[in-house]
């Protein structure tokens, strides 16, 4: 993961991929976040209408919070976080799609697989730091414990309760 986001040069898309993998979102809540999602002094971020409609706060880490601060004092975005060339429009989700699938070309990555597998990586290495499934269940915004489940067996060594130790500053550590 580390090589996909340090193959990343340009910032803007870099914050838009360490916040996907390290929050956990799917491309199309990280796409249309705005400023105000952001409550940096208890480090959430508000998903607004996820997946079946649904808002959910989820954990962002001090160091990716102090990366996308970084991000907003170079580009002052208003309303919407990640914007298109319009400031008045989102970034598209295809955009989103496309930065990823240049990210991995550049990190030499020819594995198959689309964004998606941020969301994947977030899961699973949530669950090696040994975050409780029911809060993983909570962060990912899924409806049925069963959705989260299929996760473990991705982590022989899981041990629930072991303490959360949130692993999304890898995202922007070594730039």
């Amino acid at each position: 993961m580390a090589c996909i986001l340090k193959a990343t040069t340009n910032l803007k898309r870099r914050a838009l991929l360490a916040l996907c993998y390290g929050c956990g979102l799917r491309v199309s809540e990280v796409a249309v976040l705005r400023v105000s999602d952001i409550d940096s002094e208890r480090h959430l971020l508000r998903v607004t209408q996820g997946k079946g409609h649904k808002d959910r706060s989820v954990i962002i880490s001090a160091g990716l919070l102090e990366y996308l601060q970084r991000y907003w004092r170079m580009f002052r975005p208003c309303q919407w976080l990640f914007y298109s060339t319009d400031v008045s429009r989102s970034y598209s989700i295809g955009s989103v799609q496309r930065a990823f699938t240049q990210a991995k070309q550049t990190a030499g990555i020819n594995k198959i697989g689309g964004i998606h597998s941020l969301r994947h990586a977030y899961a699973t290495h949530q669950l090696a730091a040994g975050m409780p499934i029911h809060i993983l269940k909570q962060q990912l915004g899924h409806k049925d414990i069963h959705s989260t489940l299929r996760y473990v067996h991705w982590v022989p060594s899981y041990q629930e309760g072991k303490g959360i130790d949130l692993i999304a500053d890898l995202a922007v550590r070594d730039e």
